[in-house]
C-alpha cells in the first residue's frame, strides 16, 4: 500500500480525521528523514496515552503489515555461526525500525523521580540516548503533560525534531512541536481512540517506504 492508499483507508473509516492529512503527511517527512539518515524515534506520553507510546515503538521494530526478511547476507552468517539456532534466527528474525519508548526503564524511572523529580525521568532518559537527527514524538490528550513538555526542552537541546499528537486544543505541546497532529475530539477517551488510527497509519507509511510487498 502506497502513502495516498493508506491515507485513503484511513479517512474512509474516519472521515473526521481528514483534516489532519497535512500534519499526518509533515509527521511522516519528519519520521522518513530521521530513518533515511539511521535514526532513531523516541516515543513518551502517560497513561493511555504510554500504552500508545509503547504501542508504536512495537509496530515498528518488528513487522507490522509487511514481512522484513534479513538480508541473505545477514541469513548466511547467521546460519554459519550454529546450525540450529543460527537458521532458526535466520528464518525468524526480522528487521526493525529504530524506535524507544522514553517510559520504559523501571529501576532508571523511579531512580530519577526519587533523587532529580517525578516529572523529568523521560528527559533524563532523551538526554542520554539521543543524538542529532532523531525524533521525538510526544503524546498528550491535552497537550499539557509536563513531564512530555520537559522532554521536548530536552528534544530541541539536542536537536530533534518533535512530534505532537494532541487533542483537538493542542495545548503546549503544539508550541513545543515541529508538527501536531490533533485529533478532533475533547475527551480524553475519544483523543485516543482517534491517536490509534493516526499512528497505525503513519507505521504503515513508514514501514511500506522500506520494506517490499
Amino acid at each position: 500500500m502506497e502513502n495516498d492508499a493508506i491515507l485513503q483507508n484511513l479517512f474512509s473509516h474516519y472521515p473526521e480525521l481528514k483534516p489532519c492529512e497535512d500534519t499526518i503527511l509533515t509527521a511522516f517527512g519528519i519520521l522518513a528523514e530521521c530513518y533515511d539518515h539511521g535514526g532513531v524515534l523516541y516515543t513518551c506520553g502517560n497513561g493511555g496515552s504510554c500504552a500508545d507510546a509503547a504501542h508504536i515503538v512495537g509496530e515498528l521494530m518488528k513487522g507490522f503489515i509487511r514481512k522484513r526478511p534479513l538480508t541473505q547476507e545477514e541469513q548466511d552468517e547467521l546460519r554459519k555461526m550454529d546450525a540450529v539456532d543460527g537458521a532458526y534466527l535466520a528464518e525468524h528474525l526480522q528487521c526493525g525500525l529504530r524506535a524507544v519508548s522514553l517510559m520504559g526503564q523501571e529501576a532508571l524511572s523511579s531512580a530519577v523521580g526519587n533523587d532529580l523529580g517525578g516529572d523529568i525521568a523521560p528527559a533524563q532518559q532523551l538526554l542520554g540516548f539521543a543524538r542529532p537527527g532523531d525524533v521525538l514524538l510526544g503524546i498528550s490528550t491535552s497537550g499539557n503533560a509536563r513531564n512530555i513538555a520537559l522532554a521536548c526542552k530536552v528534544a530541541k537541546l539536542k536537536r530533534l525534531k518533535i512530534i505532537g499528537m494532541t487533542g483537538e486544543s493542542g495545548g503546549k505541546l503544539a508550541s513545543l512541536a515541529d508538527v501536531c497532529i490533533k485529533a478532533p475530539a475533547k475527551e480524553t477517551y475519544r483523543v485516543q481512540e482517534y491517536h490509534l488510527p493516526i499512528y497505525h497509519a503513519l507505521c504503515m507509511m513508514i514501514e511500506c517506504r522500506y520494506f517490499k510487498a
